[in-house]
C-alpha cells in the first residue's frame, strides 16, 4: 500500500512543478471589486419595482421605462 502511495505522489510532483512555474494567476483583489460593482448595478435596478411604468399613456413608452430594469 505504501509503494503505491508513494509511486503516486511521485507521478504528481512533476506535474505540480511544471504548472507552478508556467502559469501566474492574476491577483483576485483586482478583479474582484469590478465584479461586485457589474453584479450590485445589476441587482439594484433588477429587484427594483417597475409597476410604475404601467401608469405611462403608451405602450411605447411602458416599454422604454421598464426596459432600464432589465
Amino acid at each position: 500500500m505504501r509503494k503505491l502511495v508513494a509511486m503516486i505522489v511521485m507521478a504528481a510532483l512533476p506535474l505540480t512543478a511544471f504548472s507552478q512555474g508556467k502559469a501566474k494567476p492574476k491577483p483576485a483583489t483586482e478583479a474582484k471589486p469590478a465584479a461586485e460593482k457589474m453584479a450590485s448595478a445589476k441587482r439594484s435596478k433588477r429587484n427594483e419595482d417597475a409597476r410604475h411604468c404601467l401608469e405611462k399613456s403608451s405602450n411605447t413608452e411602458i416599454i422604454k421605462c421598464a426596459e432600464a430594469y432589465l
